[in-house]
């Protein structure tokens, strides 16, 4: 038997353990992807406006959370690096968001169809 990687409506809810082991694999992923974004980002400005590591880390940083850009962009590469790297920013913090919560959101709802019995399978 194949196993799902979220319990199914009429299985039991995870042990504590178990949930804080699934939730500590989640926040690992996410925290993979927070990176992976980050680097792209800073690699990017450093290539593309020419600004040192440190300079183009704290762009990448302020992109990725939504807070805009430090430094003026002189270049037209570096101009079209920003825009796509702000769209790309956007998805990848609420993607980031989405894998963080969803074990907590889906033990909630699981929680909840236990509640509720066998009523409205």
């Amino acid at each position: 038997m194949m196993r799902t990687p979220l319990e199914q409506r009429t299985t039991q809810l995870l042990s504590r353990r178990d949930f804080l082991i699934r939730l500590g694999w989640y926040w690992l992923f996410g925290s993979i992807f927070l990176s992976f974004s980050l680097g792209v980002g800073t690699v990017g400005y450093h290539l593309t406006a020419g600004l040192n590591w440190v300079d183009a880390f704290l762009n990448a940083s302020m992109i990725l959370t939504g807070m805009g850009p430090v430094d003026k962009l002189e270049t037209t590469t570096a101009k079209l690096f920003a825009s796509f790297y702000a769209i790309f920013s956007g998805v990848s913090f609420l993607t980031f968001c989405g894998v963080l919560f969803t074990p907590i959101y889906h033990r909630f709802i699981h929680k909840f169809h236990l509640d509720l019995g066998d009523k409205n399978l």
